[in-house]
């Protein structure tokens, strides 16, 4: 799609999913995320793992939290465990998946 065309590269990789952001008709839209995959044993999902940092007013110290969100994983991506993914939010897929994985940037080796 064109308007992915700046920020990910198209897989090489050619599939008939429609809910694919590269080969099907499915927009991405709002936040774009970076995660480590946790599980893979979802058909076509997977769980992503992002971290991030909250301010605590009482102490003036940051803390680190995570938050686990499923994202839709299309065959032509096919991110595994331990893999370092960029999610992009789009419209619900499912009753919890809102994400679809754009790039994988670095494989587990």
């Amino acid at each position: 799609m064109i308007y992915l065309a700046g920020l990910f590269q198209s897989p090489d990789k050619v599939c008939d999913d429609p809910t694919c952001p590269f080969h099907g008709s499915i927009r991405v839209r709002g936040r774009i995320l970076k995660g480590v995959v946790i599980s893979d044993k979802m058909q076509r999902t997977v769980t992503v793992r992002v971290d991030y940092v909250k301010y605590d007013q009482k102490y003036k110290r940051y803390e680190k939290r995570f938050s686990k969100i499923k994202a839709h994983n299309p065959p032509c991506i096919n991110a595994k465990v331990g893999d370092i993914v960029y999610i992009g939010e789009t419209r619900p897929i499912s009753k919890t998946v809102h994400f679809v994985v754009c790039q994988i940037e670095r494989q587990k080796s």
